[in-house]
């Protein structure tokens, strides 16, 4: 296999269903620039579109969304059938799964100890996200839940994650994940990130917890990269979409936007301080 991989433990994609999955490609053909490739069978009883962004796979669309629609972050394992009973054990719920998805991986769909749904991916065909961290792809994903220590908790005993509390954030970090990207695809990561005065271990982030009220319920919350989060704004809007907030940090430009049929993401424009 070549291209992007993710460890055991590392985000790895993101898809959303929808209820009316044309549509749905339209405004995020739109919005981002994606093109799409039914990779269903033509006597399948759904649909499911792999976002490409320069031909490289970015995301998923598929049929769906008879109730809330959302984003699904995935999580890579090394082998699902092991890892869900693994994961059930430290506190989670199954959904569904594990099953094939095509000759794509085999994924499973659970909840984790406080009630936020995630999904795991043993990667076959289909590596996960090939474009990341660049305008019109996915950034990062982020777990929002009014409980932060019990989060820390399940995921690490799941995953082995380690969060660190770098002031403005919870930085969640896989160990070895900065490694992995130096041996692969990003060689020069660790001067890249010393050149903006990255946080110590930013390298092997990859993910962050978000702490949220009480009354919300945990879930996990999808942010994509934008060239210019203004312009990104008025696009959303003149595609059909609701923004929904807009907030400045001390390295993003950002905006909460809830897509035509619901779901819900934000973007994200990278100003990191100056040096």
């Amino acid at each position: 296999m070549t291209g992007r991989t993710y460890p055991h433990g590392v985000p790895c994609w993101i898809d959303t269903e929808q209820p009316d999955v044309d549509a749905a490609a339209g405004f995020y053909a739109g919005l981002f620039g994606w093109t799409f490739e039914d990779v269903m069978p033509a006597d399948a009883p759904g649909r499911y579109l792999i976002a490409k962004l320069g031909g490289q796979d970015v995301a998923g669309i598929g049929s769906g969304g008879d109730g809330t629609t959302a984003w699904n972050t995935y999580i890579s394992v090394d082998d699902a059938d092991a890892a869900v009973p693994r994961l059930v054990a430290a506190g989670a719920s199954l959904l569904s799964g594990p099953a094939d998805a095509g000759e794509g991986g085999r994924s499973a769909a659970l909840v984790d100890a406080e009630g936020a749904a995630f999904r795991l991916w043993e990667a076959n065909r289909r590596l996960g996200a090939q474009v990341a961290n660049q305008p019109g792809a996915w950034n990062f994903s982020d777990l929002h839940t009014p409980d932060p220590d019990a989060a820390r908790a399940f995921y690490g005993q799941a995953f082995g994650w380690q969060v660190d509390d770098i002031g403005y954030g919870l930085m969640v970090r896989s160990p070895g994940y900065g490694d992995h990207l130096a041996a692969t695809i990003d060689p020069g990561i660790r001067t890249r990130q010393a050149g903006i005065s990255a946080p110590p271990g930013f390298e092997d982030a990859i993910a962050w917890i978000v702490a949220s009220a009480p009354d919300k319920p945990p879930h996990w919350h999808v942010t994509f990269t934008v060239a210019d989060r203004d312009q990104t704004v008025a696009d959303a809007e003149r595609l059909g979409a609701q923004v929904l907030g807009q907030a400045d940090t001390g390295w993003t430009r950002e905006a909460l936007i809830r897509d035509p049929q619901g779901g819900e993401f934000s973007a994200s424009q990278f100003t990191p301080p100056s040096t």
